[in-house]
């Protein structure tokens, strides 16, 4: 053991002595630090730590101030970014999200911009240490990789998972959305064109005790104004088992959604293609960025701009045509009671079915 503890004092210590150094160089002076022995924890060895300090670690442990640790032209720039910076585009700067972000545009607005670092100290909730990461953060901005987008997986927005190739062929499809008393569907074509777009009130929705004669004649009154497709595509619901108080809401969707699987699917060979499918109700929202924490939010703007653009522009999105666009042009007020939401999610789903196909 000491003969281990004189061997590494004799490298680190003596320098240009040790058979493994070199001669010395000029070199600027650093505060030594301790390295502990392996052999022994209870001894220290001094190094200059030359590898490992940056000039943000220097001014950390010397307790300089923080203008010295940097140049004219770093400074500048930021306090550029401090002064000027929006509240959103601080909190893209490392440790400034949330309040600290908050407090540098109350602070500069309430006793004018910063003309020093030392000054960003006044702030709350920036300390010394935090401030160092801050400005160093600002001079080199992380870099954001972009992500490369493949194929998407059918699983992910299509169940059962069928032939990519017969998705990819189909002429039209019908897509279906249930809500808590009305069914929503929207035909749509490969090109994107909605052919047909409508809605139906169904009286014995939520209503007591979940007949099924009733459920079974309002869905089928809706079933018989379908037009033909080559595939009928049915929302599935995104309600977790685990929310108890919306379990009589769970049992509904269920319940209409197994009876449209039922009266949709035709009697068929072994082997047929599947032509009633589930669309995933989550895929959807992502596809059109609705999904806001676990929940997906209304996608009635986002209809109503292809709704303008289908007029205003040459090759619009979605292609409605002009009877539709009156019929369905106030179906979206918010003020209203109607709100339309289930319109909305039917055509969305449709659209969201052929560009997940070809991206």
């Amino acid at each position: 053991m000491w003969i281990a503890k004189r061997f590494l004092s004799f490298i680190f210590l003596k320098g240009h002595y040790s058979v493994f150094c070199r001669p010395p160089r000029s070199v600027p002076e650093y505060e030594l630090r301790f390295l502990h022995c392996t052999c022994c924890r209870m001894s220290r060895i001094m190094i200059s730590g030359l590898d490992n300090l940056n000039t943000s670690e220097l001014c950390q442990e010397k307790g300089k101030p923080l203008d010295s640790c940097y140049t004219a032209e770093q400074c500048a720039v930021i306090l550029q970014r401090l002064n000027t910076a929006t509240e959103s585009e601080l909190e893209q700067v490392k440790l400034l999200r949330g309040r600290k972000a908050v407090n540098i545009v109350k602070y500069r607005t309430t006793h004018g911009p910063f003309n020093s670092l030392e000054s960003v100290m006044n702030v709350p909730l920036l300390k010394h240490k935090s401030a160092v990461i801050v400005f160093d953060s600002i001079l080199k901005p992380a870099e954001k990789k972009e992500r490369k987008k493949g194929k998407v997986h059918l699983a992910k927005f299509i169940r059962p998972e069928v032939d990519r190739a017969l998705l990819e062929d189909a002429r039209s499809i019908v897509s279906i959305v249930c809500g808590t008393n009305k069914i929503a569907w929207t035909h749509m074509d490969h090109a994107r064109t909605v052919l047909d777009w409508q809605q139906a009130e169904c009286k014995s929705f939520m209503n007591g005790t979940y007949m099924a004669s009733d459920y079974l004649e309002d869905i089928s009154t809706v079933i018989s104004s379908f037009p033909p497709a080559d595939f009928f595509l049915v929302e599935k619901p995104s309600i977790s088992t685990q929310n108890t108080s919306l379990y009589p809401v769970l049992v509904h969707l269920r319940t209409v959604e197994a009876m449209l699987f039922a009266l949709l699917t035709p009697a068929k060979e072994p082997g047929s293609p599947l032509k009633v499918l589930n669309m995933m109700r989550t895929a959807v929202g992502r596809h059109f960025n609705l999904i806001v924490g676990d929940c997906r939010t209304s996608g009635a703007q986002t209809v109503k701009k292809m709704m303008t653009e289908s007029v205003m522009k040459q090759n619009p999105r979605v292609l409605f045509p002009h009877d539709l666009v009156i019929k369905h042009r106030n179906s979206f007020q918010i003020s209203s009671r109607n709100k339309g939401e289930e319109l909305c999610d039917a055509l969305l789903q449709a659209v969201a079915f052929f560009e997940l196909l070809r991206e």
